[in-house]
């Protein structure tokens, strides 16, 4: 009969203490690598969800400002001097005797009156917007009535002037106005009768001023057959402050 012989292994306290160590170590490194790996497996997802989302500004350069534009330059008209006009010459009318005046004379129409050019309060003959009223015949001492109408040769010219006084309330209230005056010139050439002929349409003192000034203004009387005559004018008096 064949002996068999049993080994018998203990594994107590001492066997459990001694696999301690392995053991740890072995869990420490399982649970190190399987936190690493959920660690890493997170990562890579959230880093593909916001590349998925992540929006992407494209900055792109300003555009270039354009030059400013420049204007044609108009070359401005040249400067016209007026040469001065001539210095009207005063003559005395000389007094001619009734049997050398005709008979019959012929007197110009309205119409040839309006070509000839209006009465010139400054004297250079160019005119100023003024009205002359003239009648027919022979004048004589004849003074015409406002609204009548005559025919003259030669209009009356303005050879002393007196400026009107500005009136002081319209000076303190800045205001500026335009007179028309009527005023009858008899043949010596002196003012026989002023009114107005347009209000400036104020009561600052323009329509006085402009009548006071207008008393004090000398003529070169109008001409008819060569003899002087009284006449009826009419001109503007403008007051604008400098």
């Amino acid at each position: 009969m064949t002996a068999q012989t049993a080994t018998v292994t203990w594994y107590g306290a001492f066997e459990l203490k001694r696999d301690y160590q392995k053991h740890l170590r072995y869990g420490i490194t399982f649970a190190a690598l399987f936190a690493l790996s959920v660690l890493g497996a997170y990562k890579t997802l959230v880093t593909e969800t916001i590349a998925k989302n992540e929006i992407i500004t494209v900055y792109e350069p300003p555009h270039p400002v354009p030059p400013p534009r420049t204007r044609d330059r108009v070359p401005l008209p040249p400067i016209v001097t007026n040469a001065a006009p001539p210095v009207p010459v005063i003559g005395i009318p000389t007094p001619v005797p009734d049997a050398e005046v005709a008979e019959s004379p012929v007197f110009p129409t309205k119409n040839e009156i309006a070509n000839t050019g209006p009465f010139s309060p400054e004297g250079t003959g160019t005119g100023n917007n003024a009205i002359v009223d003239v009648p027919n015949g022979n004048f004589g001492d004849y003074f015409p009535t406002p609204d009548e109408f005559m025919a003259v040769e030669e209009m009356p010219v303005m050879i002393s002037k007196v400026s009107p006084v500005y009136p002081e309330v319209a000076l303190l209230t800045n205001r500026e106005a335009t007179v028309w005056i009527k005023a009858l010139i008899d043949k010596e050439g002196r003012v026989r009768e002023v009114r107005i002929a347009k209000s400036s349409g104020s009561n600052v003192g323009f329509d006085e001023a402009a009548l006071d000034a207008a008393w004090k203004n000398l003529y070169k009387p109008a001409i008819q057959n060569g003899r002087p005559v009284a006449i009826w004018v009419t001109y503007p008096v403008e007051f604008k402050l400098k």
